[in-house]
């Protein structure tokens, strides 16, 4: 599995442990170090379910300075996945892809049900 965190976030830390103590094989990645890229994004988000928005790291401090809660919802697709792949830190985390899922954010109840 491939775990995409910044090693500086508290819920990052948390999802990080319990895949640890659940004795996960997973490979770490810093988000901030290593953006993922659009077609990465596009990827995980088909594997997802998940509504596009639920991407953004909505309490972040770029998320908010680009005033993108007003700006969001007249943006493209295309426009929005550019945007995510250009900052890491616009990306919410962390994200565990695996075989066959993608989890966005840490819900242990749901990081349990794929392991």
């Amino acid at each position: 599995m491939l775990f995409i965190c910044y090693p500086k976030c508290t819920t990052c830390k948390k999802a990080q442990a319990f895949l640890t103590e659940q004795n996960a094989d997973f490979t770490v990645r810093d988000i901030k170090e290593d953006n993922p890229s659009e077609a990465e994004l596009r990827a995980w988000h088909a594997a997802s379910g998940l509504p596009l928005r639920k991407f953004f790291n909505t309490s972040g401090l770029l998320y908010k300075s680009l005033n993108l809660k007003d700006k969001l919802p007249t943006m493209s697709e295309d426009e929005q996945f550019a945007l995510l792949a250009s900052d890491g830190m616009l990306v919410k985390r962390p994200i565990l892809v695996g075989d066959g899922f993608v989890r966005v954010g840490f819900r242990q109840a749901e990081w349990e049900s794929v392991l």
